[in-house]
């Protein structure tokens, strides 16, 4: 008898540590790749968090032809998220991410997910539709959002609690332009966007603008969409008879490693240079990566910086995932980072609900300045972000700083 009520006591054991297990640091809700966490959740509707810490929520690309970027955004809020609870301070945090599979209609969904699960802040989304789909819903839901990659200004525009960490694409535009410029590196430039993509077209508005104020020669502006991009074979011979010795890809990194692949085979080589959604064109499955030698790029994140922020976080990511992280993990990282030292700043409780929350963070984040890993002495302005970009070139297959 005592064995069987021993045998009993054990299997209860098991029983309860399974049932508690895997919330070390809030880590096992961010795993939760496209599930409802809701159905597991009793979830009170945003009205404040009773474990002490604080929900953040997140939608992004996790599955589809965009999932390098949800996912490294994941990952580098995650490593924030348990770097943060590990430390033990006031301030603890849980993360789920929801998969939005770069779809509007499917962020709104993943949204109301998480905001059913209880979200008391938001990463948004990673890409800009969905984000823009969902930033109305932020709003008129008074849910703090911070996106670390949605650079649209539609996302922000309008909405006092909607935030970006990333440059907005006319900054994105100016930016480059100002670079090229400064840098001289090309005479006559030709431009390849996508007009169906808020985030290429609107970077391209006002690359074009600002190069027109300082005089570069823009030789050939060519568009592609969604459904066309996959033969850049009329973009490339237009730029090539042009005579463009520069090649400004204001677009995403799958459809510019076929843009370098087609250029390879007319023969057309000239420098190449991109903005942050590049960020990823030497993982691209099947591609020749020694054609995105010498490709320029602008992003806020050098992972081969010496400090040892930078080192710590890019051995961590290694560690976890198995390669080096790109920008938008970056700056997922520095969203987590920066929503805790705008609740330090507030004085806020992770038993406030979200709309309470919500006013401290447009206080805090209206009002102080940020260091991370994408930028020194970074402010907000209306929901954008103020910060300096880092010009960067692919060698040997990996990023070096062009400053």
């Amino acid at each position: 008898m005592k064995k069987i009520l021993a045998m009993l006591l054990a299997g209860m054991m098991v029983f309860s540590l399974t049932a508690c297990g895997g919330k070390d640091g809030g880590s096992d809700a961010a795993n939760n790749e496209g599930s409802n966490p809701a159905a597991n959740d009793t979830g009170n509707d945003t009205d404040g968090a009773a474990g002490g810490a604080f929900k953040i929520g997140g939608h992004g690309p996790l599955t589809g032809g965009a999932a390098i970027y949800g996912n490294a955004a994941k990952n580098g809020a995650q490593i924030a998220v348990d770097e943060i609870n590990a430390a033990g301070g006031a301030v603890q945090f849980e993360l789920t991410y929801e998969d939005d599979e770069h779809d509007p209609e499917k962020a709104e969904n993943a949204y109301n997910a998480l905001k059913d699960w209880g979200m008391q802040l938001s990463l948004s989304g990673v890409t800009s539709k969905p984000a823009e789909a969902t930033s109305t819903s932020h709003n008129d839901d008074r849910i703090f959002a911070l996106t670390p990659s949605a650079s649209a200004t539609a996302v922000i525009e309008g909405k006092d609690n909607v935030y970006q960490m990333c440059f907005m694409d006319p900054n994105q535009g100016t930016a480059s332009a100002d670079y090229i410029s400064e840098q001289n590196l090309g005479s006559k430039i030709a431009v390849i966007y996508q007009n169906d993509e808020v985030y290429s077209s609107g970077i391209y508005d006002r690359f074009a603008a600002r190069a027109k104020e300082l005089g570069l020669e823009i030789v050939s502006a060519t568009t592609f969409t969604t459904a066309s991009q996959t033969d850049f074979s009329v973009q490339l011979s237009e730029a090539k008879n042009a005579g463009a010795d520069l090649l400004y890809l204001p677009i995403y990194y799958t459809p510019a490693s076929l843009i370098l692949t087609q250029a390879k085979g007319m023969d057309y080589q000239p420098k190449i240079f991109g903005v942050d959604g590049m960020d990823g064109i030497l993982t691209v499955e099947g591609f020749d990566t020694s054609l995105a030698e010498g490709v320029m790029l602008l992003t806020p994140f050098n992972a081969d910086a010496e400090d040892e922020r930078t080192k710590s976080f890019v051995s961590k990511y290694q560690e976890l995932f198995g390669e080096t992280p790109n920008q938008f993990a970056a700056d997922a990282y520095d969203c987590v980072y920066a929503f805790k030292q705008a609740i330090e700043q507030s004085g806020a409780t992770a038993d406030l609900s979200a709309e309470d929350l919500c006013g401290k963070m447009i206080e805090a984040f209206s009002s102080m300045t940020f260091d991370g890993l994408t930028g020194e002495g970074m402010t907000w302005t209306d929901g954008a972000v103020s910060k300096s970009p880092k010009g960067m070139v692919i060698e040997n297959g990996a990023y070096v700083g062009m400053d």
